[in-house]
């Protein structure tokens, strides 16, 4: 009774132990997963990027300075203004750049009001594009002023602080967030559609149906992603209407720039979909692919933590996942009105990342269909 039960558990197990690509599925990619999630996901507020605009240019005032790089909390910028006024259209202009995530804001007399025992004030403004991590950086900050303020005066704390957000003066989470879900779900779909339907079609035998027609195979590929360009478009469309109308999420920039930076983005994970349908037979294989490059593009770009929060090695991995980039780009349109100057960068590595693995992914798929 149990010899045909063991007879097929065998056959299916050096079925197993002869397929490549199972075996990663089962053994390597869970364990990548796994060092990635431990890694990638820190609910820490560090090293957040600070400008200081110093105007009183005393011991005092630098002394301050010099406290809040004590930790890892801040990193203060090369950028320390001293000016007698603030500007704000500097501040702007870093903020959107990504240059600087809070600024500090030393006004004149701030020495001279803390040895004569008066409340001294200074500014501090906060991108507020992250919620979370400007709230966490504006208490870290009140630590900080209220510890140097003891430590100097020997007294109760004689430093206020007054704060600001700038793009989300209210704090709130989700208009952080909504972008880089409609993010995540373009990166997603459009992997899962170009890699999945490529493979889908090959193991029904309609792929070969079609390219005994006159139809070139490249004809037939660039049809075929028209429509998943069409369908991408269209649920970022979806996706940001809802987000606007229902959320509440502001959208102040240009709507035709996130189109085309939009488009460029779709070149590389079409690009990586055609690859992953290279590689597999099967539709499962395609799936799991897809799946397991849409899990590492979104928990190294920013999404969840910011990227400086992570270890160094793995942020000098994160510079190879387009995602982070884009999610710069949505999040810098919707929320900051950004243009292309001051998106240029994240612009240019998607311009690359877009035309190399397009350009090699279609080369290699249009030799497999010819």
């Amino acid at each position: 009774m149990w010899r045909p039960y063991i007879g097929v558990v065998r056959k299916e197990l050096i079925q197993f132990l002869r397929d490549k690509n199972a075996l990663r599925m089962l053994f390597v990619m869970p364990v990548i997963q796994l060092l990635l999630l431990g890694y990638a996901i820190q609910t820490d507020v560090k090293k957040l990027w600070l400008d200081v605009y110093d105007a009183d240019r005393t011991e005092l005032s630098r002394q301050l300075i010099a406290a809040l790089q004590a930790g890892d909390y801040f990193v203060v910028t090369d950028r320390q203004v001293q000016s007698e006024r603030t500007p704000v259209w500097q501040l702007d202009e870093r903020f959107k750049r990504g240059e600087a995530e809070m600024a500090l804001i030393i006004p004149p007399g701030f020495a001279e009001q803390l040895s004569t025992n008066h409340p001294a004030h200074v500014g501090w403004v906060a991108d507020g594009t992250d919620a979370n991590a400007a709230r966490i950086g504006i208490g870290y900050a009140g630590q900080i002023l209220r510890k140097f303020s003891s430590d100097v005066t020997g007294m109760r704390p004689f430093v206020e602080i007054r704060s600001e957000f700038l793009y989300n003066p209210e704090g709130e989470s989700r208009n952080f967030m909504v972008p880089g879900i409609v993010a995540t779900l373009l990166t997603m779909i459009t992997l899962m559609l170009t890699a999945m339907a490529i493979v889908r079609e090959r193991e029904l035998g309609t792929l070969e149906q079609v390219l005994v027609t006159p139809v070139t195979s490249f004809t037939l590929l660039f049809g075929k992603l028209t429509m998943f360009v069409m369908a991408a478009m269209l649920i970022m469309g979806l996706s940001l209407t809802v987000g606007i109308l229902w959320f509440r999420v502001p959208f102040v920039g240009s709507p035709i720039l996130l189109v085309v930076l939009s488009l460029l983005y779709l070149m590389t994970t079409l690009g990586v979909g055609m690859f992953i349908s290279t590689i597999t037979a099967t539709q499962q294989q395609a799936m799991f692919y897809a799946w397991f490059f849409s899990i590492f593009t979104m928990l190294t770009s920013g999404y969840f933590t910011p990227v400086a929060n992570m270890p160094i090695w793995l942020q000098r991995i994160t510079l190879l996942n387009p995602m982070r980039y884009f999610i710069e780009i949505i999040r810098g349109i919707m929320m900051k009105g950004a243009g292309v100057a001051d998106l240029s960068h994240d612009i240019l590595a998607l311009a690359v990342f877009g035309i190399v693995i397009f350009t090699f992914s279609t080369l290699r798929l249009g030799k497999r269909l010819a």
